[in-house]
């Protein structure tokens, strides 16, 4: 891992530092899809738990499909699962780890961040993004937005698949905590896609709106004084 020196010279020249973007939606919704559409090219450092969960489960021969694992290799995959959440987001989601997540790397840099997750416990995000917005952050949120219909086939066609109950049961959360995180983050800095059948023109107009965001001037008095601090220390080097 590289040290937090080396991503605090990156971040003072990042054209989106200071910047977060929180991805919600329920399983199935596409939000990766959706970010690749509407964020590429922005600079943005992924945060993701699921890619570092893939690696462990392939590890410790946890099969992909979690709709046909035993109680006993359930059991096995949620402890692997909160690995994973602790090895992404360190300090930030398990109170109880005492090492450093790559999230925790990245905002040494104050880099900007595309920050992935479900949406389905609003404590979560709101204890990250408050954070965030204590470090000097603008945050947003992109919430991807998909029919229980929709969510369960897509389900069904990928390679780690949930339960058909978890599912709904999932969908049926993020949906309850749309207008909390619409209220948290503010209606300017809450933008939903919907993705049952999205094209071009929706990801377009999508992708205008997050760039102008991202691109907005630094004004948050925490940032603005961290960033001449940094550059007052390069000038005398």
């Amino acid at each position: 891992m590289i040290g937090f020196q080396s991503f605090v010279k990156e971040g003072v020249f990042d054209p989106s530092i200071f910047k977060a973007i929180f991805l919600a939606g329920g399983p199935g919704s596409g939000k990766s899809y959706v970010a690749g559409k509407t964020t590429g090219g922005l600079g943005l450092k992924l945060v993701n738990s699921d890619d570092t969960l893939e690696k462990l489960l392939k590890k410790h021969n946890v099969p992909l499909d979690f709709s046909t694992l035993s109680p006993e290799i359930t059991a096995k995959k949620d402890l692997l699962r909160i690995r994973a959440k602790e090895l992404t987001f360190g300090q930030l989601k398990v109170k109880a780890f005492k090492g450093r997540g790559a999230l925790d790397y990245y905002i040494a840099g104050r880099l900007g961040l595309l920050i992935d997750g479900t949406g389905r416990e609003f404590d979560d995000i709101h204890r990250q993004a408050s954070y965030l917005r204590k470090m000097g952050y603008d945050t947003y949120m992109i919430f991807v937005n998909t029919s229980e219909q929709v969510a369960l086939e897509r389900n069904a066609a990928r390679p780690r698949k949930l339960k058909l109950e978890m599912v709904k049961q999932m969908w049926l959360s993020v949906q309850q905590n749309i207008g909390k995180f619409q209220s948290y983050f503010r209606p300017s800095n809450f933008i939903v896609v919907d993705n049952n059948n999205a094209g071009e023109d929706v990801f377009n107009k999508v992708s205008k709106r997050i760039r102008g965001l991202v691109k907005k001037k630094v004004t948050n008095p925490v940032a603005i004084q961290w960033i001449a601090m940094q550059m007052q220390s390069k000038r005398r080097k």
